[in-house]
């Protein structure tokens, strides 16, 4: 598991809190491997789709639910996790540390639950790389080069 350790410990009055994340792959008509990268709600800063992982979830399902939830994506999702990264959200007290797994993309509903809050783009490799809003992520995302 790629793990990112470029933020350290928690200071002292900060909270962990724990989510899942998919990378979200398929392959365009020339072959080209994508990315989905989904905008926050808040910033519009490009990221996973990712979230909290409920009580009775492990971070697989919740990877495969967020997914669905925030882009509308289905498919194959990896049993392992492929890496962490961990982030702070602007204003937060929380630092958020990220289980990602991959996950094949098979289908894109055209509808779901938050369509209308969010946007949604497949990238070149290169181009979500340079587009992640979050370090470790792009570090993260580098490893699939």
């Amino acid at each position: 598991m790629l793990q990112d350790r470029s933020q350290p410990e928690a200071p002292a009055g900060v909270d962990d809190v724990h989510q899942a994340g998919a990378v979200c792959l398929r392959r365009d008509r020339k072959g080209q491997i994508r990315v989905l990268l989904v905008g926050s709600r808040r910033s519009g800063r490009w990221g996973l789709p990712k979230g909290h992982i409920e009580p009775g979830e492990n971070s697989r399902t919740a990877a495969q639910r967020e997914a669905f939830e925030e882009a509308g994506v289905t498919g194959v999702v990896s049993e392992e996790v492929f890496g962490t990264f961990t982030y702070f959200k602007d204003g937060s007290r929380n630092r958020y540390r990220v289980k990602v797994h991959l996950l094949e993309a098979l289908s894109v509903a055209e509808s779901f639950p938050e369509k209308s809050v969010r946007k949604t783009r497949w990238f070149s490799m290169k181009g979500a790389i340079r587009e992640a809003a979050q370090p470790g992520l792009q570090k993260l995302l580098q490893k699939l080069l």
